[in-house]
């Protein structure tokens, strides 16, 4: 796999990974909710394991084209905004537009 494919790859996954937990009524889209609706407590849960989620197979990918870069905090405190960034439009359809 080539560094663009890489890269786009891991977009696509962490747009796919931001979403998925306020698309859908079950818990990581595997099992269903009790009473059929995950509170916000368990939306945000699935969103912080799915960021590690989706880091790992970025890691992995990293590791796969070439060296793994170093990290400190401060690329962790951007990614973590950014998928929260990237999981705006599931919150807003799953708690701001009237169904």
């Amino acid at each position: 796999m080539g560094l663009q494919t890489a890269v786009w790859t891991v977009i696509g996954l962490a747009i796919v990974g931001a979403n998925l937990p306020f698309i859908n009524q079950r818990w990581l889209a595997l099992l269903p909710a009790r009473g059929g609706v995950k509170p916000l407590w368990g939306h945000l849960l699935e969103l912080v394991l799915l960021y590690f989620a989706v880091g790992g197979v970025s890691l992995a990918l990293e590791a796969q084209v070439g060296q793994i870069y170093p990290q400190r905090w401060e690329f962790y405190a951007v990614t973590a905004a950014m998928f929260a960034t990237l999981a705006f439009p599931g919150f807003v359809w799953r708690y701001l537009v009237r169904h």
